[in-house]
């Protein structure tokens, strides 16, 4: 064992956490995705003085836990928390310029929601948007679509490829909150909950290279032009 493992070093090797990649992912539709879909979608942006958001949804628990402390051996240390499980949810929406537009809501993620935050978009920002989402069910809805129709003018929608949350960057803010805001602070109610999501992301809005730096990530480089 000690040889493999001098072997696995020397060959550059190191023990990694593994990325969890679904079976239903089609590796040639990101490619597509990468080498033209968005491409063409940043060169209509260009022509058009648009601007590239990238969206994404987060469901955010009270027990949720990040981090890791110290303890003697076979102890391991206790932090103290609510019993009780509640929950609040947020879409937000970056550009790879440190852009942050966010909703932090109570209860389903639906039609109404996402409808209400590109209303929000729309008012924070004056440029047309170019919307990058998933293909989650509500994006594709009836309703979704004819609100997108009757807003042409202003904002148009684009899907990424199916089981592929690494292509977005948006991801990467979802990550940073659910550790950062969720599960290093323990809130000991709903209103806590939100009230610290809401603040710390004002605070990183705030902050727009805190924003593109999730640009940085090696899976998302080519959205940082």
């Amino acid at each position: 064992m000690r040889t493999a493992s001098r072997y696995l070093k020397r060959w550059g090797f190191t023990p990694q956490k593994p990325l969890r990649r679904a079976y239903e992912r089609d590796p040639a539709a990101v490619e597509r995705w990468k080498r033209e879909e968005y491409p063409a979608i940043a060169r209509r942006a260009r022509a058009e003085h648009a601007e590239i958001h990238w969206a994404d949804q987060l469901g955010a628990r009270s027990d949720h836990q990040a981090g890791r402390s110290y303890g003697r051996r076979g102890r391991t240390p206790v932090i103290p928390g609510t019993g009780q499980r509640f929950r609040a949810n947020m879409m937000s929406s970056i550009t790879n310029r440190g852009h942050l537009c966010f909703l932090v809501f109570d209860g389903s993620f639906n039609a109404e929601v996402f409808i209400r935050f590109c209303r929000r978009l729309l008012r924070q920002r004056r440029r047309r948007i170019f919307l990058i989402v998933d293909g989650h069910p509500v994006h594709r809805s009836a309703a979704v679509r004819d609100w997108l129709q009757a807003n042409r003018r202003r904002i148009r929608m684009f899907f990424l490829p199916g089981y592929s949350p690494e292509l977005n960057p948006d991801e990467y803010l979802n990550n940073d909150v659910k550790t950062n805001a969720i599960g290093r602070q323990r809130p000991a109610t709903k209103d806590e909950l939100i009230l610290n999501l809401e603040q710390y992301l004002r605070d990183t809005q705030r902050r727009p290279h805190i924003v593109r730096n999730y640009f940085k990530a090696e899976p998302i480089q080519y959205a940082a032009g």
